[in-house]
């Protein structure tokens, strides 16, 4: 079978160098490489189509300043034309806001796109000054674009003080599900090897935040294909039972998708907690505990799948 469309969303607040970082790949393509990029028409600071037609890589733009307003038809139509008239190696798109981001995977992963597209390595920039900020933290829409990437990448650190960054990689290592990759540049300069980077955690997996020790804790993380939808009633009595499964459990948390909408799930203080988020990459579920049956744990997973 012919080999899929890789296709790679660069996401980011106003003004963090989303444009520039997209500038930097293309810069660094590889000539072997067939390339389509879709931005929108009227971005913060806009990519001039002609500009990037005379590198030879053909641009779509999408009118209406931003591709929140098209990532239904007009943005899966957009993709279609250029899968069928290019047939490109990668495509590049833009995203000038997260809702939108997490529309357009979920409009790339749609049944007719299946046999042509691979949603590969999803990058986010932010200003490291902005992650710290409470203020930022706190929004709804920067939580998911910091949420929806595969690739955090940190820009303008050279306008950071050192406790700042030092604030920044803190968090940064601390977020869940965890990156892939967390990178620091300047200028928003991004390395064309990251668009390979593998993006795809193990079926089962120990988790690297927590290193053996004699504390006695075991952890252990799950991970399933999106695509998977879970039972929310089953899901529901699988936490229920969690408590009695995990002697002295400690931590919990999973993100799952649940009838197509994607929920994230927090166990704290014996209580579960829930919301939606943009995360789009897999289902997945991780626990510390003084003892557990992993085995049993994943076996009630598996039977909570729709």
């Amino acid at each position: 079978m012919p080999a899929k469309t890789k296709v790679h969303l660069i996401s980011g607040f106003l003004g963090v160098g989303k444009t520039t970082a997209l500038k930097s790949l293309i810069a660094q393509k590889r000539p072997s490489e067939k390339w389509v990029v879709v931005v929108n028409e009227f971005g913060e600071v806009g990519i001039d189509g002609a500009v990037l037609t005379q590198d030879g890589i053909p641009v779509a733009e999408i009118a209406g300043g931003c591709l929140c307003c098209a990532a239904g038809a007009d943005m899966g139509d957009t993709v279609a034309a250029l899968l069928k008239e290019q047939r490109p190696d990668r495509m590049m798109i833009e995203a000038s806001g997260l809702a939108h981001a997490a529309g357009v995977i979920d409009e790339l992963r749609a049944k007719r796109f299946e046999q042509d597209v691979e949603v590969a390595a999803v990058f986010t920039v932010v200003d490291p000054r902005q992650f710290v900020n409470p203020d930022y933290a706190r929004q709804p829409l920067y939580q998911d674009q910091v949420g929806v990437c595969d690739v955090l990448v940190a820009s303008k650190t050279d306008l950071c003080t050192a406790e700042q960054l030092a604030e920044f990689r803190e968090k940064a290592a601390a977020l869940f599900p965890p990156k892939a990759k967390i990178v620091e540049v300047q200028n928003a300069r991004l390395s064309l090897e990251w668009l390979d980077i593998a993006v795809a955690e193990k079926p089962r997996y120990r988790l690297k935040t927590l290193p053996d020790s004699s504390m006695g804790y075991q952890s252990q993380g799950f991970t399933f294909p999106a695509g998977r939808d879970f039972d929310g009633e089953k899901l529901t009595r699988f936490f229920d039972d969690l408590p009695q499964m995990a002697e002295g459990l400690v931590r919990a948390k999973g993100v799952f998708q649940i009838l197509g909408t994607w929920v994230w799930l927090n166990w704290v203080d014996g209580q579960w907690g829930a919301n939606q988020v943009a995360w789009r990459r897999d289902s997945r579920f991780e626990l510390i505990a003084k003892a557990f049956d992993a085995d049993e744990i994943e076996k009630r997973l598996h039977a909570a799948l729709e």
